[in-house]
């Protein structure tokens, strides 16, 4: 399953678009403009399974430093200070990575 089979294509480019310099990138922004926060737990859950690449049940740091090439390949990496805070934001129960209902959320915060 891709990206664009839950999430609109042109909204994903505005979204990427907003976070290009490095340190500009807002999770709950991002989630925002990319549209995830409306989108049911289901819709959620197929992300997060697109997010997970190493399909482990958590997304761990080294792939949230990738997040936002999984929407563009063209995308840059999230810096160690937006990776850092990223992983705080959504590790509620301190095992350094998210799981599934974590990032659910996360993206709702």
């Amino acid at each position: 399953m891709a990206i664009t089979d839950i999430l609109c294509a042109k909204d994903i480019e505005s979204a990427l678009s907003s976070c290009q310099a490095d340190d500009s990138f807002n999770y709950k922004s991002f989630f925002s403009m990319v549209g995830l926060s409306s989108k049911s737990t289901d819709q959620i859950r197929k992300v997060f399974a697109i997010l997970d690449r190493d399909k482990s049940g958590f997304i761990e740091e080294d792939e949230l430093q990738l997040f936002l090439q999984n929407f563009s390949s063209n995308a840059r990496a999230l810096t160690s200070v937006e990776t850092k805070a990223f992983l705080a934001a959504g590790d509620t129960d301190g095992d350094g990575k998210i799981g599934v209902e974590e990032f659910q959320s996360l993206v709702k915060a």
